[in-house]
């Protein structure tokens, strides 16, 4: 019977729970500390993620044989680094490869020094020399928070005077604290957003099936940016041509690099690209982990070989295949009112039973209250539908959010909506 210990509280973990308990009905799962939905599918502990002696602990007292790790912060702060020290085995990467994430400045020049395509950019402390390279730079412009911003930290800048607008909020009013100390302006990438995500070992890659995150809090993709407000897999202009490619010429030289710089990297490489319309992918930005609400899309289309290419790659070791369902699916986020500036908290959330075959709901920010289910976080749910076909899919779930109800609910009804565009032609 396999022991597994899921660290992160979000919805991201619900999914990484439920698809572990699918795949191993009679394991042991636990999940620190776990959310009111994992509870189904794991046995919670009230373990903070940044905990590392208590969840080292945990690992000895429960004989955990392998632990995964959810969210980024932890990577980044290195409690895969301690978990490896004691000799246990953990899927997610040392600190100093999850620098990928944790640190823009150092995942452009990782980039730069592999031959990786990219944004042309530019890495500043100074908020002088930063407004003296946007008032040299035609718009649109990019600007981003170098560290951990909880997907907040990328502004997209139509005007000069929006760029500026960023960078002092970043370095002169430090709006995102210490992720906003260093700042990374880039050239605007026009094209299709595109969510790759690989497990990997170090040297070889499984691609999980490719997603699309919509990151706009209003349908059409208006509004401010949020952490994700739904996603759908697989991609339809993400052919195995496509893949090879993105595999070839950006997953694998980034890998090699990171091995050189002594940052091997085990666990799950996100590539968040930007498809240009001659078809050439290029890298807006990497993450250290499975991404959050593309998680919730992407591992219910995994059928087979999950925990064994996990345990794989956090070993090292050679990588089995994965087995992938030709369905779609689409996640429907429904997010707390006033989210993301100020999410309204505290509301009693209701469910129904029937939302329907094939329909799953993560939970994220939810917590329970003397027994009744309510609002935690800005966003509270996942609504994720299964079908044979994308059109299918994206019903269902659209219709399983309208019918889940709390005080304040925001959800866009159009998620996978270049998706349906391209199928309508």
């Amino acid at each position: 019977m396999k022991r597994l210990l899921v660290v992160g509280s979000g919805g991201r973990e619900h999914a990484l729970c439920w698809a572990l308990r699918r795949e191993l009905p009679d394991a042991a799962i636990w999940c620190a500390p776990g959310n009111p939905g994992t509870e189904s599918a794991a046995t919670n502990l009230p373990i903070a993620p940044d905990d590392f002696p208590t969840i080292a602990d945990a690992v000895v007292r429960l004989d955990v044989e392998l632990t995964i790790v959810g969210p980024e912060a932890p990577l980044a702060a290195g409690l895969a680094d301690h978990l490896r020290a004691l000799g246990h085995r953990v899927f997610g990467p040392l600190a100093s490869a999850a620098r990928i994430e944790a640190s823009k400045a150092f995942a452009k020049q990782v980039m730069r020094d592999a031959g990786v395509p990219t944004a042309a950019s530019a890495t500043f402390t100074a908020p002088e020399e930063a407004l003296a390279y946007v008032d040299r730079h035609a718009a649109p412009l990019v600007v981003k928070a170098s560290g951990l911003a909880a997907g907040k930290g990328a502004v997209v800048c139509q005007s000069r005077g929006d760029a500026v607008e960023a960078v002092r909020a970043m370095l002169g009013e430090h709006r995102f604290g210490s992720a906003g100390e260093t700042v990374v302006i880039e050239d605007f990438l026009v094209g299709e957003e595109l969510s790759v995500f690989a497990i990997t070992n170090g040297r070889e890659v499984r691609l999980l099936p490719p997603a699309q995150d919509h990151k706009r809090l209003l349908e059409q993709d208006r509004g401010p940016n949020t952490g994700g407000m739904g996603a759908y897999a697989p991609v339809s202009f993400a052919t195995p041509e496509l893949l090879a490619r993105v595999e070839q010429e950006i997953l694998l030289p980034t890998l090699e690099e990171l091995d050189r710089l002594g940052a091997p990297f085990r666990g799950v490489l996100y590539a968040g690209l930007m498809i240009d319309p001659e078809g050439r992918p290029a890298v807006v930005e990497f993450n250290c982990r499975l991404g959050d609400p593309e998680a919730q899309a992407v591992l219910p289309l995994v059928s087979g070989g999950l925990t064994a290419c996990f345990e794989a790659a956090a070993g090292g070791e050679e990588l089995p295949g994965l087995q992938v369902s030709s369905d779609a699916a689409v996640t429907t986020v429904l997010a707390a009112g006033g989210y993301p500036d100020q999410p309204l908290k505290g509301s009693g959330i209701t469910i129904p039973d029937d939302l329907g075959e094939g329909v799953t709901v993560f939970h994220a920010g939810t917590a329970r209250s003397e027994g009744q289910l309510t609002v935690s976080g800005g966003r509270v749910l996942a609504v994720t539908a299964v079908r044979e076909t994308f059109g299918e899919a994206r019903a269902a779930s659209r219709e399983a959010a309208g019918r889940i109800s709390f005080e304040g609910k925001q959800f866009r009804t159009d998620i996978g909506w270049r998706e349906a565009a391209r199928k309508d032609k």
